[in-house]
C-alpha cells in the first residue's frame, strides 16, 4: 500500500495543476487536528479507528499533554476525484493566539485555506485573525462548519433553526471577506452554499455533507437528524454515506487553485523585485525548468537529519547535491536531502519541481522567512506576524557549565520558532526570551528542559514597551567621530493612516528604490505628494526615514549607511532603549567628506545614531504600552465581578452584551496587568468564565506611570 502512495506522490507532484496546496485554519479547540486526523485516514495514512482520537499531527509530547496544536504540521496525500488523482498537501496550523505566527508562517506556503467554525460558537476572535491571516497572503478561502453533531444532541434545534444558524455563520465569514480580502476578491471568494465551497459536519463522527455531495448522493438534512434522533447508534453509518474527507477534498480540489493558478495573483503581491526578469517570469507561471526559489516557512530540527527547512518551491527544480544561495544570509549552502511529507513521515526523493510544499536538509543557518534561490535574487516579502511578541523573560542555565549549551539551545529555540524573540547580550550575560504571551514562553521554557535537556531558572515575565515622540522636533546635528561628516535630522510623529496602512501590510516594510512605483503610487493614495512619496528612503518596524537632501554628491555612497543607523535607534530608541514606532525621521542635509576612506561606516553609524537620538529628545519622546483587546465569556450573573476586574486591571470596558443568560464582554486590558489573568477570571466567575485575545496595539502609559516605568527599565538593563 505504502509503495502505491508513494508512486502516486511522485507521479502527481510534477504535475502542476493537480496539485493543491491549503492550511486548516481556525479557532483554538474548534476541531482541527481531528479534522486532519480524518483526511488522513480517508487517504488510507492512519487507520480508521484511530483517526479522531490520535491527532497523528500533534506530535510533540506537550501537545499531546495540554490538548492543543502549538506547531503547525506538514502533510501530503492523495485524493481521486471523478477518475483524477490530485495531490493535497495539507499544513494543519495551531488556534491558540499565542500561536499565531505559526499560522502566518503556514499562509505563505499554502494556496487556499478550509476555515473551521464550530456550529455552536460559531464565529470567535481568531477565526477572524487567522481569516485575515490567509487573506493578507492572497490565500482563498472555503468554509467547513464542524460539530453539527453538539446542536442536534446538545442544543436540540429545529431544523429551520439550524438553516438559520448556519446562514448566520456564513453571513458572518462573507461580512469579514468583504472587510478584508484584497479589492478584486471581495465577491469572488464569498462562500456560498450553492456553490458548494460551504460544507458541514463533524469530524468527531467522520462525516460531512455539502450540496453538490447531496445532489450526488441523493441524502439530504432530515437523513442526518433522523440518524441522531433514532435508537441505537445509528449515527456511526453516516461516515460511511458521506464520508468527512469524499466531501472536503472534493470541495478542495474544486475550489482552491492550483499552485500554477495562484501564483499569477501571488506572487506580485509576496514578492516585490522585477516580474519582467527571468526570475519573476518563473515564479509567476511556476516554471520547473526556471531558476530555484525556495521560501522557508519553518525550520524543525530532527534527531537525525539536523535542522529540516519546510517551506513551499515557488520555481525551478530541487535535486539533491544542488548549490543554492541564502539571499539573506549572504552565503552559498548545499542540499543534501530533499523530501515530501506522507503524513507525518518525510520521504526522501532525487529531485521535485516547483508548486509542491517540501523539506530540504543541508541549509545550514537559514530560518522562517529566507528565500533560497540557485541565482541572487530579490528575496521574498519579510513574513509578517499579525501581532507582535510582548512578553519577555529573561532566561539563565542552572549550572554555569552548561552555559555555551544554553547559547545553543536558544539560537535553536529562535529558528523553530521565529515569533519568539531571543536577545543574548554577551557583555552583561543576560539572555532574554521575548513571545505572544505567558502560554507561549511557557511552552518553550517546557521545551528547553524536556526536549532539549536542559535545566534553566526564568525570572518572573516582563512587558516589552515602545517608544514614540508626540511633536516636531528642531533640526540636530550628528558628527561623525572625526568631525568631517555632519548629518541633520528632524523627527516628528508619523501620520496615523500611513501607520495603519504599514501595520495592515498595504505598505511593505522594506528600503526603497526608484523602481518600487507601487509603494510610491499607494503613499500618493494615502494623501503624500507625488514629489514627498519619491523621498521615502525607507520603512521599518512602523517607522519611515525620507532623505529631503538636494544636490549632495556622494549621498548614493551613504544613505545605505544612513540606513544602518536609523535601524540601530529604531531597534534602541533613547528613552530606555526599548524599540520606536510611529516615527518619521527626516534626513534634512548632510556634509560629508570628499574622500571614501573618512566616511565609512565607523564615522557615518555613530553620527546617524547620535543625531537621531538627540532630535527625538526635543521631539517630546514617551512610553507606549502594549494594551489587549480581550472578549470575555461569562454568565450574566458575573457581570458586577467582571467589570471590577477589568479596573482592578486598569483596563476599560468598551461592550457589554447580554444574551439570556450569556454575558459577552469586550475590554481593553495593558498586557502589563495580565499576569495570572485566567486565574483571576477563574475565581471571579466561579471557573465558568474564558478570554480570547481580539486584538493588539500600542497605547499611551499614562503620564502618571511614565517615569516611574522608564526609570524600572533603565535599572533593569544596566543604564545610568
Amino acid at each position: 500500500m505504502a509503495e502505491k502512495q508513494i508512486d502516486k506522490i511522485k507521479r502527481l507532484m510534477s504535475q502542476p495543476d493537480r496539485i493543491r496546496n491549503i492550511g486548516v485554519a481556525a479557532h483554538i479547540d474548534h476541531g482541527k487536528t481531528t479534522f486532519s486526523d480524518n483526511l488522513l485516514s480517508g487517504a488510507g495514512m492512519i487507520s480508521e479507528e484511530l483517526a479522531g482520537q490520535q491527532r497523528a499531527l500533534d506530535f510533540h509530547e506537550d501537545e499531546q499533554e495540554r490538548g492543543i496544536t502549538i506547531d503547525s504540521a506538514n502533510v501530503s496525500m492523495v485524493h481521486g476525484k471523478e477518475g483524477d488523482d490530485y495531490l493535497i498537501n495539507l499544513i494543519d496550523t495551531p488556534g491558540h493566539v499565542d500561536f499565531g505566527g505559526d499560522v502566518t508562517r503556514a499562509m505563505r506556503a499554502v494556496d487556499g485555506a478550509i476555515v473551521l467554525t464550530c456550529a455552536v460558537e460559531g464565529i470567535m476572535p481568531q477565526t477572524e485573525t487567522v481569516l485575515r491571516q490567509a487573506l493578507k497572503e492572497r490565500v482563498k478561502p472555503v468554509l467547513f462548519i464542524n460539530k453539527v453533531d453538539r446542536l442536534i444532541k446538545e442544543v436540540k434545534l429545529t431544523p429551520e433553526a439550524m438553516s438559520q444558524k448556519f446562514m448566520t455563520i456564513i453571513n458572518n465569514v462573507n461580512k469579514l471577506i468583504e472587510q478584508l480580502a484584497p479589492n478584486e476578491y471581495k465577491e469572488k471568494w464569498k462562500v456560498n452554499v450553492q456553490d458548494g465551497s460551504v460544507a458541514f459536519g463533524s469530524a468527531f463522527h467522520n462525516w460531512a455533507l455539502s450540496f453538490p455531495y447531496m445532489q450526488k448522493s441523493g441524502l439530504t438534512f432530515k437523513d442526518i437528524i433522523d440518524a441522531y434522533e433514532s435508537e441505537g447508534e445509528k449515527y456511526k453509518e453516516l461516515k460511511k454515506k458521506a464520508p468527512i474527507h469524499e466531501v472536503v477534498l472534493d470541495m478542495v480540489v474544486k475550489h482552491h487553485p492550483s499552485p500554477k493558478e495562484a501564483q499569477l495573483y501571488r506572487v506580485p503581491k509576496i514578492w516585490h523585485g522585477e516580474l519582467d526578469s527571468e526570475v519573476g517570469k518563473a515564479l509567476v507561471n511556476c516554471d520547473p525548468s526556471g531558476p530555484v526559489a525556495f521560501v522557508v516557512t519553518k525550520i524543525v530540527i530532527d534527531k537525525h537529519a539536523g535542522e529540516v527547512a519546510a517551506g513551499r518551491l515557488f520555481s525551478g527544480t530541487v535535486n539533491l547535491g544542488d548549490e543554492v544561495y541564502l539571499n539573506m544570509a549572504k552565503k552559498k549552502v548545499r542540499v543534501q536531502q530533499v523530501s515530501v511529507y506522507k503524513g507525518a513521515q518525510r520521504v526522501a526523493l532525487e529531485s521535485i519541481p516547483c508548486g509542491n510544499i517540501i523539506g530540504l536538509v543541508g541549509l545550514k543557518g537559514v530560518f522562517a522567512g529566507e528565500t533560497a534561490s540557485t541565482i541572487e535574487m530579490e528575496p521574498f516579502e519579510a513574513i509578517k506576524h499579525i501581532f507582535e511578541p510582548v512578553v519577555t523573560k529573561s532566561i539563565e542555565a542552572t549550572t554555569a557549565a552548561d552555559l555555551p549549551k544554553l547559547v545553543e539551545v536558544l539560537k535553536q529555540v529562535a529558528k523553530e520558532d521565529p515569533s519568539i524573540k531571543v536577545e543574548i547580550n554577551e557583555e552583561t550575560g543576560e539572555n532574554l526570551i521575548s513571545g505572544m504571551g505567558e502560554l507561549h514562553l511557557e511552552v518553550i521554557e517546557d521545551r528547553i528542559v524536556k526536549e532539549k535537556g536542559l535545566k534553566v531558572k526564568t525570572s518572573p515575565p516582563i512587558v516589552v514597551y515602545r517608544e514614540t515622540v508626540t511633536k516636531r522636533s528642531g533640526e540636530f546635528e550628528g558628527k561623525s567621530p572625526n568631525k568631517h561628516n555632519k548629518f541633520y535630522f528632524v523627527v516628528e510623529p508619523l501620520e496615523d493612516n500611513i501607520y495603519e496602512a504599514i501595520k495592515a501590510g498595504e505598505l511593505p516594510e522594506m528600503r526603497l528604490k526608484k523602481k518600487d512605483t507601487a509603494v510610491f503610487d499607494k503613499l500618493v493614495e494615502l494623501g503624500v505628494s507625488h514629489q514627498d512619496s519619491k523621498r521615502y528612503s525607507e520603512i521599518y518596524k512602523g517607522n519611515v526615514l525620507i532623505d529631503d537632501t538636494r544636490g549632495i554628491v556622494h549621498i548614493g555612497e551613504v544613505i545605505g549607511l544612513v540606513q544602518d543607523g536609523f535601524e540601530q535607534v529604531m531597534n534602541k530608541g533613547g528613552l530606555a532603549e526599548e524599540p520606536c514606532t510611529k516615527m518619521k525621521v527626516r534626513l534634512i542635509d548632510c556634509k560629508l567628506h570628499e574622500d571614501a576612506i573618512h566616511r565609512g561606516p565607523a564615522q557615518v553609524h555613530p553620527a546617524i545614531r547620535d543625531g537621531i537620538r538627540e532630535a527625538i529628545r526635543d521631539a517630546k519622546p514617551m512610553l507606549l504600552e502594549p494594551v489587549q483587546i480581550m472578549q470575555i465569556d461569562a454568565m450574566a450573573e458575573h457581570m458586577g465581578e467582571i467589570s471590577k476586574l477589568v479596573q482592578n486591571k486598569r483596563g476599560q470596558l468598551l461592550s457589554m452584551d447580554q444574551q439570556g443568560e450569556q454575558l459577552v464582554v469586550k475590554a481593553v486590558l495593558p498586557v502589563a496587568e495580565l499576569f495570572g489573568w485566567s486565574s483571576d477570571l477563574r475565581s471571579a466567575t466561579s471557573g465558568r468564565g474564558s478570554s480570547f485575545v481580539v486584538d493588539q496595539r500600542f497605547d499611551k502609559l499614562p503620564e502618571a506611570l511614565q517615569d516611574k516605568v522608564i526609570r524600572q527599565i533603565r535599572q533593569r538593563k544596566g543604564l545610568d
